[in-house]
């Protein structure tokens, strides 16, 4: 006849004998005795598998939330609360030169304050600035928390350029940009006098400019051209010094200023550098 069984396994009736080796219970066979289930039916392993799986579920989705409510959190601190946001007191100008209106660059910031940093169109605000008389180029930076710091290249007048048919006179930059007009030349300005809308011959003359040190620069008082290769400066002391083409402008450099000051140009009013390796005095 068959014989009924325990939960275990173990046959109703029958004895069990177990051993103990060291710390391990040992069955009658010599295996180890599996530990006592914590329930033993099916029905309530099954309720107990549902509840480990809701509290995963649930510890899940709180997860997620908390980190939602983070995000959104951080998104409103950085994008919409004024915790960052622009201040026009705390924005910084520089390079404006003797050119560029300052105000009209922070008009420019004005126009978006209280933006928060993060969300500002720095790029675009560059486009902005650039169109302020003046400026050559610009670099927009956030300041954190507040600020920003608008870093110009301005356009700085070389040469004032009478006007046609006009008294006053087009201040030119190294570019040919007029950034200004004024009615008498500017005290160290060297006035060009080139013909009117010859561009190729201007340039040349604005490129010979670029290219003087600052002292011998300072000593220019005019410079004229009837085409771009007959360039010719006079400086302040009465000299004139026939230059040519804007070529080898560095050689002629320093042909010009070995000749003044060494004396071998002395009581000359004319030094001709056009071919600088055959300068002429007279």
């Amino acid at each position: 006849a068959a014989e009924t069984a325990a939960p275990d396994g173990t046959p109703f009736g029958r004895a069990v004998t177990t051993y103990t080796a060291g710390s391990r219970t040992l069955g009658p066979r010599g295996g180890p005795v599996a530990p006592p289930v914590v329930s033993p039916t099916s029905s309530a392993r099954f309720a107990e598998r549902a509840r480990a799986r809701r509290t995963v579920a649930r510890r899940k989705a709180a997860g997620i939330a908390g980190g939602t409510v983070v995000v959104g959190a951080l998104g409103w601190l950085l994008l919409l609360s004024p915790v960052l946001a622009l201040e026009p007191q705390d924005v910084q100008v520089e390079g404006a030169g003797t050119v560029v209106a300052v105000d009209q660059v922070l008009a420019v910031a004005d126009a978006h304050a209280g933006t928060p940093l993060p969300r500002l169109d720095t790029v675009g605000l560059r486009d902005e600035v650039l169109e302020v008389p003046g400026v050559r180029e610009a670099r927009v930076t956030r300041a954190w928390p507040h600020g920003l710091l608008v870093v110009l290249v301005a356009r700085e007048p070389v040469a004032a350029v009478p006007e046609d048919g006009a008294t006053g006179f087009a201040l030119l930059d190294m570019e040919g940009v007029q950034v200004g007009r004024v009615d008498a030349p500017p005290d160290g300005l060297p006035v060009v006098d080139v013909p009117v809308g010859d561009a190729r011959t201007l340039s040349a003359v604005l490129s010979v400019l670029e290219q003087l040190p600052a002292d011998l620069l300072a000593q220019v008082q005019g410079v004229s051209a009837s085409t771009q290769d007959t360039v010719a400066m006079q400086l302040r002391d009465g000299v004139t010094v026939e230059w040519g083409s804007a070529s080898e402008t560095p050689l002629k450099i320093a042909v010009l200023s070995t000749l003044r000051s060494s004396g071998a140009a002395a009581g000359a009013t004319v030094i001709d550098v056009s071919a600088p390796r055959l300068p002429i005095t007279s």
